[in-house]
């Protein structure tokens, strides 16, 4: 349909311009509209056929020579008509024929000449998206051109840089998961070790101090039951399977609430817990995530204060809400702070049940905190200091 309204526009157009240079006389009109349709007609069975040439077709540079040379002969075949119309001589006409066979071998030179850079450029293309297909993601088209071809080009090289992302976040998740697993399976490990110990030396009759090893049971029995809730509220969290609804909430008092919690872990260690507030700092969230966050991040810098240092719990106002969690030990290292808040990610590298924890603290507290809209953060020693902002 698109070919025949071309057509059609076509002729008429060629007609309204003959009509206002030439004033052609009745019997020309209907001579030059018959040349005009007949051309059209020839024209509109080209432009139906180069569709399924080009479908057919295994070479780009095949199609494009077709349209020149059909382009070429519609120009030839007008040019023939006006001048026979013209009453040339024989000699003339021969001249003009030989000048048209000049001007069609030289529109073909250069469909070739102007193909083949073209063609060039899509064989690039299809390297690039043949090892890609492959799996060599940081493959590189290297076409540079403004038209269609250099904007499909750019895509392509778009979405190979994306997949070599892509990969490579791939290939760092799966080393995070197996460190994960590794993880779970040392803190699984050694509390199941210790009670299946104890359980031997219980039936065996060695056990002197059969208290001691209850006591001893009971702990690991609870370090476990700690260790699968904080795996199951982060599976929660990643999964973003929480409910948080945010109301007005005093972050002083949820400061003070978690410094009471932990002040006889703190005494244990001989270390002295401290909330400083100039003011109550009131803001719209989730106050058990919170006091959560608030638990976790003062946890760990008591495990990680020196005997007979403090930890100042600070909250302050100003841009949002910030807790800020300080105490005395040597901190993070630079190389650390940005995993810090990684899964069973800890400072020490041995991993002994020394410093307690599972190292799920601050990776459950970055979680609670992504999850109510704030940002939370390290910064690198000495002292340890963790916070984080609600807004």
């Amino acid at each position: 349909m698109r070919i025949l309204l071309g057509a059609i526009a076509a002729v008429l157009v060629g007609l309204s311009l003959f009509e206002l240079t030439m004033q052609p006389s009745g019997a020309e009109r209907v001579e030059l509209a018959f040349i005009f349709v007949v051309m059209a007609v020839i024209t509109g069975l080209a432009a139906a056929f180069l569709p399924l040439l080009a479908g057919r077709s295994r070479r780009l540079m095949a199609t494009l020579l077709a349209v020149s040379l059909v382009s070429v002969v519609i120009a030839v075949l007008g040019l023939v008509i006006a001048a026979s119309r013209m009453f040339f001589s024989d000699h003339e006409l021969e001249l003009l024929l030989v000048v048209l066979c000049f001007g069609l071998i030289a529109a073909l030179g250069f469909a070739v000449s102007a193909s083949n850079a073209l063609t060039v450029d899509l064989h690039k293309m299809a390297r690039t998206a043949h090892e890609v297909a492959e799996g060599v993601f940081a493959a590189r088209t290297g076409v540079e051109r403004s038209d269609e071809v250099g904007q499909l080009a750019t895509d392509l090289d778009a979405m190979a840089e994306r997949l070599e992302e892509a990969a490579q976040e791939a290939v760092q998740e799966d080393a995070r998961r197996r460190e994960f697993f590794a993880a779970v399976g040392h803190d699984l490990r050694t509390p199941l070790a210790s009670m299946q110990a104890a359980v031997e030396a219980l039936r065996d009759g060695v056990a002197k101090d059969t208290d001691r090893f209850y006591r001893s049971l009971e702990r690991d029995i609870v370090a476990l039951n700690s260790l699968v809730d904080d795996l199951f509220l982060l599976s929660r969290i990643e999964a973003g399977d929480l409910h948080l609804d945010p109301t007005p909430t005093d972050l002083t008092d949820l400061a003070d609430e978690a410094i009471e919690v932990l002040r006889p872990v703190a005494l244990k260690r001989g270390v002295d817990v401290a909330l400083s507030s100039p003011s109550r700092v009131v803001v719209a969230t989730e106050p058990e995530a919170v006091g959560r966050v608030i638990r976790n991040l003062l946890d760990n810098a008591i495990r990680h204060a020196p005997g007979g240092s403090a930890v100042t719990v600070t909250v302050a106002s100003g841009d949002g809400a910030t807790v800020t969690v300080r105490d005395e030990g040597d901190g993070f290292s630079p190389d650390f702070v940005d995993s810090a808040f990684d899964s069973f990610s800890r400072s020490d590298a041995s991993r002994t049940r020394a410093t307690g924890g599972a190292g799920l603290g601050l990776a459950i507290a970055k979680g609670f905190v992504d999850a109510l809209g704030g940002e939370i953060w390290a910064e690198s020693g000495p002292g340890g200091v963790v916070a984080f902002r609600l807004v």
